[in-house]
């Protein structure tokens, strides 16, 4: 890990002398995470063209010791007109950038009137996306936690797809996924699973509730597992008992969609066209107003994070980018149907990691 730390602040250090930075203060927690290998929830890091600090309170003294051994550690005492001077007094900065789309407004303001009374003055730059953008391109070693992340994933829709019945509630069904993603390696669940069924499945992000299950409805799940801090995203859409005619025609829909978008991303297209594939197959259709979100997201430490494949995205799809490919019609009153799986970008094509089943309708 050493080793591909390193190479991530030779990268990072690359982007501040092109933004004309002396020094970035990093405080989003998977970029601290990135950058150092330390986990801790409380904590920034200061990285100059030569120094590495890692700043954080007493809790988490010896865990920096141990995950992050190459960072000078800097204990955070009082309150930060108190310790933030101390921490960049001897580091002669001229622009200090910081991460814009995470720090408060708040902190903002203390930061800003510490560095104007600075002797010498120091500017603070906002950055935005600067860490996340070396991220995009995920290493060999980050693929295989994502990977096996996805393994229990997918194991974990094989037992809930034999396990679930009419009847059970759509919080019970959250649970057994709960339980057994934990109970089969995953740190933690990365986002809140959906179960949403009947009505409650035409909700893109609806939340489990005692609502029961009933036959020949649609039944949306999407869920992820974690290892080694790197996150899956799967979903699958599943109707207990017989299916009728509608949720065969949007199942089959949403499956030629998602089917078309794998075969014809390539390497080197922006997300907007990789959208545009699945986009055109439900618009065909008939449910061009039911698609209402983008055909995925990156993910790795978040679950959400870039590249975006959405009908705007100008971002281009490179090798190495692990995203999901999940299209999606919702019908309200109905329900909805939902299919999601990872995949890697190749040298040309995507290959995906997820191998959970689907219906054939």
């Amino acid at each position: 890990m050493k080793l591909k730390i390193d190479n991530r602040l030779v990268r990072l250090r690359q982007s501040l002398v092109e933004k004309d930075l002396d020094a970035i203060l990093v405080s989003q927690p998977e970029n601290r995470y990135y950058l150092s290998g330390f986990d801790g929830s409380a904590g920034y890091l200061l990285i100059t063209a030569r120094d590495t600090v890692l700043a954080t309170d007493f809790r988490y003294l010896e865990q920096v010791k141990i995950q992050a051994p190459d960072y000078q550690l800097f204990q955070i005492t009082g309150n930060i007109t108190e310790w933030f001077p101390r921490l960049i007094s001897e580091l002669n900065l001229k622009r200090l950038g910081f991460e814009s789309g995470h720090i408060t407004f708040s902190l903002y303001r203390q930061l800003s009137d510490i560095l104007e009374t600075s002797k010498p003055h120091i500017q603070l730059v906002p950055v935005n996306g600067v860490v996340e953008s070396l991220r995009m391109i995920k290493e060999p070693a980050e693929i295989e936690l994502i990977t096996r992340a996805v393994e229990i994933t997918d194991r974990a829709f094989e037992y809930i797809e034999e396990t679930i019945h009419p009847g059970m509630t759509e919080e019970e069904v959250a649970w057994e996924i709960e339980k057994f993603q934990r109970e089969n390696g995953s740190q933690g669940m990365p986002f809140d699973i959906i179960v949403a069924s009947g009505p409650n499945a035409a909700l893109p992000h609806a939340r489990p509730s005692p609502r029961r299950i009933s036959a020949g409805e649609p039944v949306v799940i999407d869920m992820g597992a974690r290892v080694g801090g790197y996150s899956s995203d799967l979903s699958r859409t599943i109707c207990p008992g017989t299916a009728d005619n509608t949720f065969k025609k949007v199942y089959g829909t949403v499956l030629e969609a998602q089917l078309t978008a794998i075969a014809n991303i390539r390497q080197g297209m922006d997300g907007g066209t990789a959208d545009g594939f699945a986009r055109a197959v439900i618009e065909r259709a008939g449910y061009g107003e039911a698609f209402g979100h983008s055909l995925g997201h990156g993910i790795g430490l978040a679950p959400h994070e870039p590249p975006r494949l959405g009908p705007s995205s100008t971002e281009t799809l490179t090798t190495g980018m692990v995203f999901s490919i999940e299209p999606g019609i919702y019908l309200a009153g109905w329900g909805g149907v939902r299919i999601e799986d990872l995949a890697v970008m190749g040298k040309d094509t995507v290959s995906l990691i997820s191998k959970a089943r689907k219906m054939q309708t």
